[in-house]
């Protein structure tokens, strides 16, 4: 086993400094983005060969989460792992421990930052908004407000812009779906109760068009989500945020974080649809040959190759509902 000495990590950041660009010309250094993937993301196995790299980072995870967080990962007793309780911390800690092997080995330093949904709290530990230990609090505490609500779901469409996808549930008088996520330029993902979904899926039905329902419990990132974002904001009050030394691109606006805007943005995130779209085209409007790096996968990457294939820079952003 080798014991990394991690415990410095529980209550510091990793703030990631940029790269040094000094007696270097701008117009030459290609934007570098670092991507951390969400709920979905997780796997059976997921953070065998970190663990015991990390073992005081571990060992404060499981004290702090009261449940012992590597046989969740290694074993998924009962399917925990795909429950959103223990899928948010899991995926927090696997993932911090991923950054922080990639600052060991001293690799480039990235321009921007920026996580999908879940992933948004990686970027901000990385950037330095927060220590490990204010971010497995935060996340504990989401996923646990997440868990709780229900009597819905989420789905993916495909292949249908949003603005007519829209149209199509208002011809049907569907008022109950709302737009919870851009992943890319052909595929949607709407959010509602069981009984608008189930109205929503008739339609795309008899318009041939095609949809995937996710598994999750409940309407994420939609108007549903109003009163766990009503007690997350309490919670959140309690704790005191660091502006990124890094800008992180956030969900909510597809722009980077404002000053003093940590709060807000994270609140928001519940009942707002995710823009990933928008977050990735801010980047390409920067740079068109940006280059990315996705911590523990592929998935995002995909979604980055098929928003940049179809990107121009004057393209408006994603419709709000």
């Amino acid at each position: 086993m080798i014991a990394v000495a991690d415990t410095r990590f529980i209550t510091s950041s990793v703030a990631v400094a940029r790269r040094p660009v000094a007696l270097v010309d701008l117009r030459d250094i290609m934007v570098f983005a670092v991507l951390f993937p969400g709920q979905g993301s997780q796997m059976k196995g997921m953070g065998a060969d970190l663990f015991d790299r990390y073992p005081g980072l571990t060992r404060f995870a499981c004290d702090l989460l009261g449940y012992d967080l590597v046989a969740l990962c290694q074993d998924n007793p009962a399917s925990r792992l795909s429950r959103t309780e223990y899928t948010q911390p899991a995926l927090y800690t696997v993932n911090a421990l991923r950054m922080f092997e990639r600052v060991h080995r001293e690799e480039r330093g990235a321009d921007f930052l920026l996580g999908h949904s879940l992933g948004e709290y990686n970027a901000l530990l990385t950037a330095g908004a927060f220590d490990f230990e204010t971010g497995l609090k935060l996340v504990k505490k989401r996923g646990e407000l997440m868990a709780a609500a229900s009597g819905g779901g989420m789905t993916a469409v495909m292949d249908v812009p949003e603005i007519r996808l829209l149209e199509m549930f208002r011809e049907d008088g569907i008022e109950g779906i709302d737009l919870a996520g851009f992943n890319t330029p052909t595929q949607v993902v709407i959010a509602g109760t069981t009984v608008e979904l189930q109205a929503a899926h008739a339609a795309l039905e008899h318009r041939k068009v095609r949809f995937a329902p996710l598994d999750v419990s409940a309407p994420f990132h939609s108007r549903y989500m109003a009163p766990a974002r009503e007690e997350f904001e309490r919670h959140l009050r309690q704790f005191t945020f660091s502006e990124p030394s890094v800008p992180v691109i956030a969900n909510v606006t597809g722009r980077p974080y404002e000053q003093g805007s940590i709060v807000q943005m994270l609140c928001d995130q519940l009942v707002e649809p995710v823009r990933w779209v928008d977050s990735i085209r801010h980047l390409l409007a920067i740079d068109g040959l940006m280059e990315c790096e996705e911590i523990g996968g592929r998935a995002l990457l995909r979604m980055v190759d098929r928003i940049r294939d179809d990107f121009a820079p004057d393209q408006p952003s994603d419709a709000r509902n």
